[in-house]
């Protein structure tokens, strides 16, 4: 197996073990539904598995099509195990840090605590920067424009969960959430 391909699939080990053992872990403690049937959740997880699934194949290929050399081997390496590193940390800060209020897309008829501690306080929506985070280290990993735009796409699924979520949030929290937007960046810096 090439080490690219080892990489993604070690890296999906923890990241997606990390999500499933807080909805399980949550699911159990509150025993309310934790995921959303709206749409935009559905065709974003619908298309960042077809990602995942891209992103295994080019690195499972000898020369896949699309590759773009940019920088060398161990450069491209090096960077992309740092944003997958720092996708793990922003990652497992904002499962923690959501504590009971954790959902998986909008769930309309419950009531979450507005959390603004820890890693919230300086991104409204770190779970999602982890994905662009993601989306960021298998492209550099593999240096392929397929994966360059399949990102681009990706990036505009999860900000289109992004506003479905502040939309709701808004109508849930009202004056307070206004206040956090105000003070704390979408994703990081902007």
């Amino acid at each position: 197996m090439r080490t690219s391909a080892l990489i993604i699939m070690i890296h999906q080990v923890v990241f997606q073990g990390m999500f499933f053992a807080k909805n399980i872990s949550l699911r159990r403690k509150l025993r309310v539904p934790l995921r959303g049937r709206n749409r935009e959740a559905i065709l974003a997880i619908g298309f960042i598995s077809l990602f995942l699934l891209s992103s295994i194949v080019l690195a499972s290929l000898e020369a896949p099509m699309g590759t773009v050399a940019v920088l060398t081997t161990s450069g491209a390496l090096a960077i992309a195990l740092s944003l997958l590193a720092m996708n793990l940390v922003v990652g497992a800060a904002s499962l923690v840090g959501l504590r009971d209020s954790w959902r998986v897309g909008v769930l309309e008829d419950q009531h979450t605590d507005l959390v603004e501690e820890g890693i919230y306080r300086f991104s409204r929506n770190p779970y999602f920067l982890s994905y662009l985070l993601m989306f960021a280290g298998y492209t550099v990993l593999l240096q392929n424009v397929i994966l360059l735009f399949l990102s681009m796409i990706g990036c505009a699924f999860i900000h289109v969960m992004v506003m479905k979520e502040e939309e709701h949030l808004t109508a849930l929290h009202g004056e307070k959430y206004l206040q956090y937007k105000k003070r704390v960046p979408r994703y990081f810096i902007i």
